[in-house]
């Protein structure tokens, strides 16, 4: 199913305003609409709202709960629609870090939540927790709206952690995230499958984590090596054998004139029907794209300092966006 990027939801963070956080969404189609509310006013009151990620026009919000702060519930919505599903929490996401959302409208009208739990929220006590493997996870919980309940997945298939912003993508049934040990975690919607797949190179910087996004019906992997941007795809989960598809230097990428991005910028998306990669760099977080056919970089707009946590959010066809009417409100 073709589809589009309509723009990007990210976060702003200033401590001498009020509130301290705003949501912001930058319309990047060449159509007044549909118009995307950041504050998403249409769904119901809670104390405050994090959205954790985004899935083929799909949002994964977090709520936390006006009459107690302390407990939350999920949201699934589709902005463009202004369509809500409230999934119930776990008795462990007020301590989860990362939940991730899986949605493929060509594939089903329902959708899938995953909960990494690792060991320490999941009740480990202190002197059996991993040293090695700090945040280790120890269980994974995946809500799924057709059955509308949780299944809980006790993690057998390595160790690993998974960091706080760590790109997810939904591909082909399974969720793909990268960590800090130079590996891309997946597994499918029932748990029963996993892979740890190596990625094609270490980042330069130790804490540095690669993106991953789904484009043209393949799943790409962008890293930087403090030199060069390289972009990989991956051929095979088994054996793990990536191909290069393209790389650029960091002198031809951003030439003189954005020559200060070379160590502060990352790729926050590739286009999922074209050879595009939108980056973003500098201090004021300017908005590029980068074309690998033409190898040309365009800026498209600054928006600034006080950016963070940037979100795709996906377009998709009408048909589409009718999916699920029966359980979103």
């Amino acid at each position: 199913m073709p589809q589009s990027i309509v723009g990007f939801f990210y976060e702003g963070y200033n401590e001498f305003r009020s509130p301290k956080k705003a949501r912001y969404f930058t319309n990047l189609s060449r159509q007044r609409y549909p118009l995307v509310d950041p504050s998403l006013s249409f769904l119901p009151n809670c104390e405050s709202l994090d959205i954790l990620d985004s899935c083929n026009g799909l949002l994964l919000c977090r709520c936390w709960k006006v009459t107690d702060p302390k407990t939350l519930d999920y949201v699934v919505c589709n902005p463009t629609t202004q369509k809500w599903v409230a999934v119930p929490a776990t008795d462990w996401s007020s301590m989860v870090s990362v939940a991730r959302l899986g949605f493929d409208p060509a594939v089903s009208s329902h959708f899938h939540v995953f909960e990494f739990i690792d060991e320490e929220s999941w009740g480990i006590s202190e002197d059996e927790l991993d040293g090695d493997c700090c945040g280790r996870i120890e269980t994974l919980a995946i809500y799924s709206s057709k059955a509308g309940a949780w299944k809980y997945q006790t993690v057998e298939h390595g160790r690993f952690s998974i960091p706080k912003n760590s790109v997810s993508t939904f591909f082909n049934g399974i969720l793909h995230l990268a960590n800090l040990f130079e590996c891309i975690v997946a597994v499918d919607v029932e748990g029963a499958n996993w892979w740890l797949i190596d990625v094609p190179e270490l980042p330069y910087y130790a804490d540095c984590i690669g993106g991953i996004f789904p484009s043209q019906g393949r799943l790409y992997f962008a890293d930087s090596d403090g030199s060069k941007l390289s972009i990989w795809v991956l051929e095979d989960y088994v054996t793990g054998k990536w191909t290069l598809k393209h790389n650029v230097s960091h002198l031809q990428l951003f030439r003189t004139k954005y020559s200060s991005y070379v160590n502060n910028y990352e790729v926050i998306s590739i286009h999922p029907e074209h050879s595009l990669v939108f980056i973003v760099g500098g201090v004021e977080k300017t908005l590029m794209s980068y074309d690998m056919d033409s190898r040309k970089l365009c800026f498209i707009r600054q928006l600034g300092s006080e950016s963070s946590q940037f979100s795709i959010f996906l377009m998709i066809l009408e048909f589409g966006l009718e999916f699920g009417q029966q359980w979103f409100r």
